[in-house]
């Protein structure tokens, strides 16, 4: 009787201890596990607003370049070209009083600001070229296609959904109201996860050529 009772409390066989450290570890596996996903989603999440802070930022440095396009120091029309991803405009960008010629573009998931000043001759010039781009924003996914970064409306907008946004290349001339797109994910493997922005930018200064027409 005292053997079989000594047999009782002399602790876990081996087969026991084994299975109890396979349970252990299995345990403490599952818990780094959760820890390290939690700790990669949030420096996911963390980057992400960084990048979304970045983007918003130059957006709103863009519709500032917008709301002041104007007639070109050498007299041309405010806007140049009018594409999906491309758009190329006069704007005192600096706010000297002199009036740039501003290339703004979607290219390779970034955002870039190409300038070109006038000269400093008269009657006032452009030359061909920009100066280094500036980049303004970086890991864009939109589609270049379904997503494009820039639409472009006319004067009848919003009463006018037929013919608005206008086709591209946009005759501009018809533009008085542009929407800029982004799509930021700094992971386009995890695309439902995409940060959107987009505002509406209203031409000021074109509204002076309503009159003209």
């Amino acid at each position: 009787m005292q053997k079989e009772r000594n047999k009782i409390i002399s602790g876990f066989t081996l087969v026991e201890t084994l299975v109890a450290l396979a349970i252990f570890t299995l345990g403490i596996a599952a818990t780094v596990l959760v820890f390290s996903k939690t700790i990669k989603n949030k420096a996911y999440a963390l980057e992400m607003g960084k990048s979304s802070f970045v983007v918003s930022r130059s957006m709103g440095d863009l519709i500032g370049y917008l709301r002041r396009v104007r007639q070109s120091d050498a007299g041309a029309y405010p806007i140049v070209t009018a594409n999906s991803n491309e758009l190329v405009v006069y704007s005192d960008y600096d706010k000297d009083g002199k009036t740039e010629r501003l290339r703004i573009s979607l290219s390779g998931g970034k955002v870039y600001l190409e300038i070109r000043r006038p000269s400093t001759t008269f009657p006032k010039t452009y030359a061909a070229d920009y100066e280094s781009p500036i980049e303004l924003a970086k890991q864009i996914v939109n589609d270049s296609i379904n997503d494009p970064m820039f639409s472009y409306y006319n004067k009848d907008y919003p009463a006018d959904t037929i013919n608005n946004p206008v086709d591209v290349p946009a005759d501009v001339s018809q533009i008085r109201l542009i929407k800029i797109f982004l799509k930021i994910n700094i992971d386009p493997n995890r695309a439902p996860d995409n940060i959107q922005q987009q505002s509406f930018v209203e031409l000021r200064n074109l509204n002076d050529y309503d009159r003209i027409y």
